[in-house]
C-alpha cells in the first residue's frame, strides 16, 4: 500500500459482517490538512474545556451539546449498550443535549468519519484503526468494549468437527476475502500454519455451503453462525481465534489525537454514559433485543429471539475477570501486548504507545469507582 498526503485512512468494503469483517484493505485519503476532528453533528464542545475535573460527568445539562458516534454497522444487537444509554438517559445525565448514533454499514467507516468530522467518536477494530495509524492518520483507541474478538472457524458435529488447530490441516475452510481473509492468514501464522496447510474456499457470509459439505470449516462469528446453525438443526464446533493464538479486542473506542488534547474532559463524560448503559445491557439480553427489534433496528427485519441469543453470547466477549477488577471498557497492560502481537501477525507492526490511549478510562475509573461494577461472566461466547 502507498502512503498518501493528507492522512489516509483503510477504507472497508461493507458487508453484513462490519467492523472488523472488513473486505479490504485499500487506502483512502480524506479531509484536508486540518482534519476537522473536533467537529460533530449540532453544538458541540464550548462547555467541554471547561468541564468539570470530575470526567464532565457533572456537567451541565446539555452544556456538551450534540456530537456524533460512528457505529461499526446496522444497528442491530452490537450496540445495545448505546440504546441503553439514549433510552435511559445517561447521556443527557453526562451534559449532552444528545448523542446521534449513525448506523454503519454504508461507505463510511469510523476512521473516515473520525478525520473528516463526521462523528467525534467512533467504533471500529485494532484490525483496521492499526493500519490506519501506519498510514499517518492521526487516532487513537482510548477503550474496547469487546476484551475478545468474535472471529472464528465454525464446524459443524454432524459434518467434520474441527476442535483444534491440529484439526485444521488438510482441511477446506470458507473465508470471505478482503480483510477476513488477512485476519484468517494472520491467525494461521500466529499457530505456525500456512495458507499450504489448508484448502482455503472464497465463500460469502451464509453458512448454506457449510451445511451441505462444500467445505469443513466456515470464519464467523462467536456471536452469530453458530447461533443460526443450531436453528438449523446442526451441532455448532468453534473454534475461536481469540482463544487460540489472535486475541485481539473488538468495537473499541477510537477517537483523533486533536479530540483528546482538546476535549478531555468531553470524552471522559461520554465514557461515563457508555459505562452506564453498557452495564444495564450486560445485565439485560432481553431488553437489549427488544429495543434493536422494535426500535433501533426496526427497517432490518431483525429477529427478536435471535437477537436475544446474540446479547447473550456477546457478553461473554465483554465481561472478563479483568473488567470486573477494573471496569468495562478497560484493557491491562498484557491484553494491549497480545493485541500488538496479534497485529504483527496479520502484518502490522504498529506500536502500543502508536494506536493505545488507555489513560481517559483510567481516569474514569479514578474519579467514579462506583462505575466499577462486578458483572455475571458468561462461561461461552457460543
Amino acid at each position: 500500500m502507498n502512503a498518501f498526503t493528507p492522512p489516509p485512512v483503510v477504507t472497508k468494503q461493507f458487508d453484513r459482517r462490519g467492523f472488523l469483517r472488513i473486505g479490504g484493505l485499500s487506502a483512502l485519503a480524506v479531509g484536508g490538512a486540518a482534519v476537522l476532528a473536533a467537529c460533530s453533528t449540532g453544538s458541540t464542545t464550548s462547555g467541554s474545556s471547561t468541564a468539570a475535573a470530575s470526567g464532565a460527568a457533572s456537567a451541565a445539562p446539555g452544556s456538551l451539546g450534540t456530537i456524533a458516534l460512528q457505529l461499526s454497522w446496522i444497528k442491530n444487537i452490537e450496540f445495545a449498550g448505546e440504546y441503553f444509554a439514549t433510552e435511559k438517559g445517561y447521556y443527557t445525565d453526562a451534559g449532552f443535549q444528545a448523542v446521534t448514533l449513525l448506523a454503519g454499514g454504508g461507505q463510511t467507516g469510523a476512521e473516515e468519519a473520525l478525520l473528516s468530522g463526521q462523528a467525534l467518536v467512533g467504533l471500529s477494530s485494532p484490525s483496521i484503526t492499526g493500519p490506519s495509524v501506519l498510514q499517518g492518520a492521526n487516532l487513537k483507541i482510548i477503550a474496547s468494549t469487546y476484551q475478545k474478538n468474535p472471529f472464528c472457524l465454525l464446524s459443524l458435529k454432524e459434518k467434520t468437527p474441527i476442535a483444534t488447530v491440529a484439526d485444521l490441516k488438510g482441511k477446506k475452510i470458507g473465508v470471505q476475502s478482503g480483510g477476513n481473509q488477512t485476519i484468517f492468514e494472520g491467525f494461521l501464522a500466529a499457530n505456525g500454519l500456512t495458507d499450504a496447510d489448508v484448502t482455503l474456499v472464497t465463500t460469502q457470509y451464509d453458512i448454506s455451503p457449510l451445511e451441505t459439505g462444500a467445505y469443513d470449516a466456515h470464519m464467523s462469528y462467536t456471536t452469530n453462525e453458530p447461533i443460526l446453525a443450531a436453528k438449523d438443526g446442526f451441532t455448532p464446533v468453534v473454534l475461536s481465534f481469540a482463544d487460540n493464538g489472535l486475541p485481539f479486542v473488538a468495537e473499541t473506542f477510537t477517537v483523533t489525537q486533536d479530540t483528546i488534547d482538546k476535549q478531555r474532559d468531553l470524552l471522559k463524560a461520554f465514557l461515563v454514559a457508555e459505562i452506564k448503559g453498557w452495564t444495564d445491557a450486560v445485565n439485560s439480553p432481553t431488553q437489549s433485543a427488544t429495543y434493536a427489534v422494535t426500535k433501533y433496528g426496526a427497517d432490518q427485519d431483525l429477529d427478536q429471539t435471535e437477537q436475544t441469543s446474540e446479547a447473550t453470547a456477546q457478553n461473554a466477549l465483554i465481561v472478563t475477570a479483568d473488567t470486573n477488577a477494573n471496569g468495562l471498557f478497560t484493557m491491562t497492560d498484557d491484553l494491549i501486548a497480545e493485541n500488538i502481537k496479534s497485529l504483527t501477525a496479520m502484518g502490522t507492526a504498529v506500536t502500543a504507545d502508536q494506536l493505545f490511549d488507555m489513560s481517559l478510562i483510567k481516569e474514569v475509573y479514578a474519579e467514579h469507582p462506583e462505575l466499577i461494577v462486578p458483572l455475571t461472566i458468561p462461561t461461552a461466547a457460543s
